[in-house]
């Protein structure tokens, strides 16, 4: 019950505690074969359908499996931050839950069209409330996860982990993949490590550089690498760039607000794609609206805004201050964002206007809570709204906007206190399992964001919280929902509807049946 209580504060009233249709699209093209002229007609109907449910392979009640996860192509990392076993390192033993909360990580990869797990990874150092599994990011082999309660001293990379004196200072863990073999490279740990700085809160990965953040790191300076050595400032917040070269890690910069404030949590969320970082502070308050507004008023508590820094050569520098383009109190823009390119979303899981789908009245506070999502895009350096996105069934409470992930042409995203009783694709809409959640899936036409899909759990259930995270790649994408009660193990091992085993959690992955027909005339 802790656990739910602590979901419903993240989602409802965010603190960083510890916390339709289907779409048919026909092509015809014309060419021509030796002066005599075919028409060839394709049609395309992208349906996504469910293909695996997936469980942990030493599922048991309060492990929260789902609560962060990742995907690049054919492989899926899930955690589970409240896991227990006491094991250590790669595939050791699950079935000791004598370290409570310290956390697990498992990883699934496909064959052909089939999902097996690959690896169970736990810390180099598990310990009891470590919460290994705050965060996840992957990228081809490899695999980055935070554990942001962990307790030691050390500072940089590969220091001494054994000693926790520091209380919730948080550490980063890296592991790579060679053949089918999993093992860690790195153990990373912030430049400035501190007393709940829960660094390792947020994960970013783009080639060789990782983003770190620290949400409730604690010093008062503002921009790149500055004075990172006072706690003048209470849960400001902070990031942290590492590049690899020759598999060693080192530090390249520290990155603060340019406005830093008590309690923003700047680097709560963060994002990365090549040389460009979005960095939110999901509680920052200024009543700025749109691009490079006036951030040094406070009047608009929880807000919210975005950063974006790019780097040239070695050098980072701030691009932009982003916020809502319909700023208010307690909307917390930035709860949730992703980047791909030149287009950034970012989510607002507290905005309240009741309007429906694209581009609708975003000016009134008509439903509360039922959430947003912002897209914007960059052209020659300059960021600017784009497209304001809206269930198409919004309701007050529903927390649209509670997760976000982006692919060059799909955006997916939670609304993990949806109230619906349906299940699977495109289901009925009502309000029969409260908080069981729901997933949207929209896909860019011609320049133009539309829904294509309205998702639910194959078994919806109350206070399953569906839609926690979201995760897309190439014609696959996973939702999860953590606090889903069944009983079953790994891959399609049962149909998830015996209910003994609270808060254990699950995964639910989709793939694109999309078939082409070919006809010559």
């Amino acid at each position: 019950m802790k656990n739910l209580i602590t979901a419903l504060t993240l989602l409802i009233g965010f603190t960083m505690i510890v916390p339709a249709q289907s779409n048919e699209q026909k092509i015809v093209s014309q060419q021509s074969f030796n002066d005599k002229s075919q028409v060839i007609s394709s049609s395309f109907d992208s349906k996504y359908t469910q293909q695996a449910f997936i469980k942990a392979s030493n599922t048991n009640a309060s492990d929260t499996f789902g609560l962060e996860m990742a995907l690049s192509e054919d492989t899926l990392v899930i955690l589970a931050p409240n896991e227990a076993s006491n094991a250590t390192g790669v595939n050791g033993d699950e079935n000791d839950n004598s370290k409570l909360a310290s956390g697990a990580a498992y990883v699934f990869v496909r064959e052909d069209d089939t999902w097996t797990q690959q690896a169970y990874l736990k810390a180099s150092n598990s310990d009891e409330f470590d919460r290994f599994g705050s965060a996840v990011v992957i990228e081809g082999d490899i695999i980055a996860i935070g554990a942001r309660t962990e307790d030691s001293t050390s500072i940089g990379i590969n220091g001494d982990q054994s000693d926790n004196s520091i209380n919730s200072s948080g550490a980063v863990y890296v592991f790579t993949r060679s053949g089918n073999t999993w093992e860690q490279e790195a153990y990373i740990k912030a430049s400035n490590t501190g007393e709940n700085d829960f660094f390792g809160s947020s994960l970013a990965l783009s080639g060789n550089t990782l983003i770190v953040g620290a949400s409730q790191e604690s010093s008062s300076s503002a921009g790149v690498n500055g004075d990172e050595d006072n706690d003048l400032l209470p849960r400001a917040g902070a990031a942290y760039i590492f590049v690899r070269e020759n598999e060693q890690w080192t530090q390249q910069a520290y990155l603060k607000a340019s406005n830093p404030s008590e309690a923003d949590f700047f680097g709560a969320e963060v994002a990365i794609d090549g040389d460009t970082v979005a960095i939110s502070a999901p509680n920052e308050d200024s009543n700025a609206q749109g691009i490079n507004g006036d951030q040094n008023n406070e009047s608009m508590t929880d807000a919210g805004a975005v950063y974006m820094f790019t780097r040239t050569g070695t050098q980072w520098s701030q691009e932009a201050y982003i916020k809502a383009s319909n700023t208010d109190a307690a909307d917390i823009f930035g709860n949730k964002i992703a980047l791909v390119g030149d287009t950034l979303a970012v989510g607002a899981v507290r905005e309240d206007s009741d309007s429906a789908g694209i581009n609708g009245d975003q000016n009134n506070n008509n439903s509360s809570a039922s959430g947003a999502v912002y897209i914007l895009t960059r052209t020659n350096g300059i960021w600017s709204h784009d497209t304001y996105i809206k269930a198409s069934n919004p309701d007050a409470s529903d927390g649209f906007g509670g997760s976000v992930s982006m692919s060059a042409d799909k955006l997916l995203v939670g609304a993990t206190v949806e109230s619906s009783s349906a299940r699977g694709i495109d289901g009925p809409d009502n309000n029969f399992r409260s908080r069981s959640g729901a997933a949207y899936l929209f896909t860019l036409d011609q320049g133009n964001w539309v829904q294509q899909h309205y998702i639910k759990a194959s078994n919806t259930g109350v206070d399953d919280f569906f839609g926690w995270k979201t995760a897309i790649s190439g014609n696959v994408f996973v939702v999860s929902a953590p606090f889903e009660a069944s009983i079953d193990t790994g891959v399609n091992g049962g149909p998830g509807n015996t209910n003994s085993f609270f808060e254990s959690g699950a995964a639910y992955l989709f793939i694109d049946d999309a078939i082409f027909f070919h006809g010559f005339e």
